[in-house]
């Protein structure tokens, strides 16, 4: 099973080393220090991510499935980089996790003590490649069958059932922290 790597792995080979390093030199720390930033980074933002999927809000189940199943057109931003301004007409992924980028550095910079605005910038360099990585596995999900199928209408699911639970499952790597 090659295919089941880590989401933080994935998002961490995606960074690639330079990357790794400028978030190192944003955070003042080593390579090894900005890892462990980063791996907390995608743990939170993807324990996010499925809570509010699973929230008893359907309007928030609903944002986090359409932002699932629009993944393919976002191939384009997210394969550029451009930081969050490039997100700006990324569509509703990018929006969503333009808008979680805060809670999201406020939960880091709690844990590992680091100021909450220099988390933030390093949030602000991680979230292009985190976008970057959720559209490959989104594309890899449903072009496993994991997903809805090519060409299915995805409002057809239940709301916030277990298909949208079992889609983020498959990208975010089934809950593992």
């Amino acid at each position: 099973m090659g295919d089941d790597t880590s989401f933080e792995q994935d998002v961490l080979t995606e960074l690639g080393d330079d990357r790794l390093q400028e978030i190192a030199d944003v955070l003042g720390t080593d390579p090894a220090g900005a890892q462990a930033v980063v791996g907390q980074t995608v743990s939170t933002l993807s324990g996010t991510l499925q809570d509010k999927a699973r929230t008893a809000d359907p309007a928030e189940a609903a944002e986090v499935r359409q932002a699932f199943t629009e993944e393919a057109p976002l191939q384009g931003v997210a394969t550029l980089g451009g930081g969050l301004g490039g997100l700006l007409g990324g569509g509703v992924m990018a929006g969503m996790l333009g808008k979680l980028s805060r809670p999201v550095a406020n939960a880091v910079a709690k844990k590992t003590g680091l100021p909450v605005a220099t988390v933030t910038r390093a949030v602000e360099l991680l979230i292009p490649v985190v976008l970057a990585v959720l559209t490959k596995r989104a594309q890899k999900a449903k072009s496993s069958g994991a997903g809805a199928a090519p060409g299915a209408a995805p409002t057809a699911e239940p709301a916030a059932g277990g298909g949208l639970g079992d889609l983020l499952g498959s990208i975010l790597g089934g809950g593992k922290k």
